[in-house]
């Protein structure tokens, strides 16, 4: 099912000189106001405070809307000045380079709502939403179907196109429709068919559409007691066997199945393995942990020398699961 709504032209911007005339004149602070919305655009930004693993270089531009229009207008903004677009959701599943990403960075962190309907157990939410805030907000309700969730750090717009999942459980399991935005300012509503989900992965990587907003299908009119109960074990699990006490990104590699990537890595003996200020986790080897003071070319460098050890040792390719932005040389 697809449905469309069309927007129109929200702003023009033509009243402001090009960017591409004036950016070798601006200095670190300046920013750009988009005509008829609350919205600011940044020049040189500094990624690593937006992204869990706490490295990563600036953002040629860097823009977080509030709200649909001021997201359509930074994308008509992107496109009317020859600008590469790159969307931001929490950073929790990102590797960013040092040296930055060109273009403009849009952050959809700050797009905010959600409704839970109890005539229908459907929770709708805007894609900036964070995937643990919701599983206890459903638990409180005594609402069933996001325990599982809790343990994944990202925002509801990253988790729909990366199907993420957790404790036999996913994205994909429970989606009743996403909606996406296009280029060309077009909405669409889609449904996990039309998504093509596989394990960790759906037609939106690497394709231009925005996630707005997602509804899920929960289960509601359970003890609330029961729920919050389970949420909070699954929390306790992952806090147990996961390295939070410093900067990662969560799971580096998918599982090449019937193994798990971190038997492999462990197995190869890269468990405490470390280059620069990038380690290969003691408590779990599919993590890497930022030590204190890695740069993002430490962590590229340490997902390479792991892809080629556990190729060598077991002849497996280990697919990553974080994805990786901007320019990397690993090291020789």
């Amino acid at each position: 099912m697809i449905t469309s709504q069309g927007f129109g032209k929200i702003c023009k911007f033509s009243d402001l000189t090009s960017l591409r005339q004036t950016k070798d004149n601006v200095d670190d602070s300046k920013l750009i106001y988009l005509p008829g919305t609350n919205c600011t655009l940044r020049t040189q930004t500094s990624l690593s405070a937006f992204t869990s693993y706490r490295v990563g270089g600036e953002a040629e531009w860097y823009v977080s809307p509030r709200d649909l229009e001021s997201l359509q207008a930074s994308i008509e903004y992107a496109q009317e000045n020859d600008l590469r677009i790159t969307v931001l959701g929490a950073g929790s599943n990102l590797l960013v380079s040092d040296r930055g990403i060109p273009g403009l960075v849009i952050a959809t962190r700050h797009l905010r709502s959600k409704h839970f309907n109890p005539a229908t157990g459907q929770l709708t939410v805007s894609a900036g939403e964070t995937i643990p805030a919701l599983a206890w907000d459903a638990a409180a309700l005594g609402w069933e179907g996001l325990e599982w969730a809790v343990g994944i750090p990202g925002t509801v717009g990253g988790a729909v196109v990366m199907n993420a999942g957790a404790h036999n459980s996913c994205v994909a399991n429970m989606l009743v429709s996403a909606q996406v935005l296009s280029p060309d300012g077009t909405l669409a509503t889609l449904t996990p068919e039309e998504l093509g989900y596989t394990y960790r992965s759906s037609l939106l990587q690497g394709g231009k559409q925005i996630v707005t907003q997602a509804t899920f299908q929960l289960q509601p009119g359970a003890d609330p007691l029961a729920v919050t109960a389970r949420t909070k074990e699954h929390k306790k699990h992952r806090l147990s066997t996961q390295p939070y006490s410093y900067p990662n990104c969560g799971s580096v590699f998918r599982n090449p199945k019937p193994y798990t990537a971190g038997w492999l890595i462990e197995q190869t003996g890269l468990k405490g393995y470390q280059l620069g200020g990038a380690q290969v986790a003691q408590l779990h080897a599919n993590f890497i942990v930022n030590r204190g003071g890695a740069k993002a070319n430490d962590i590229f460098s340490l997902i390479r020398h792991i892809q080629h050890e556990v190729q060598e040792r077991w002849s497996i390719w280990l697919e990553p699961e974080v994805k990786m932005l901007g320019e990397f040389s690993p090291i020789a």
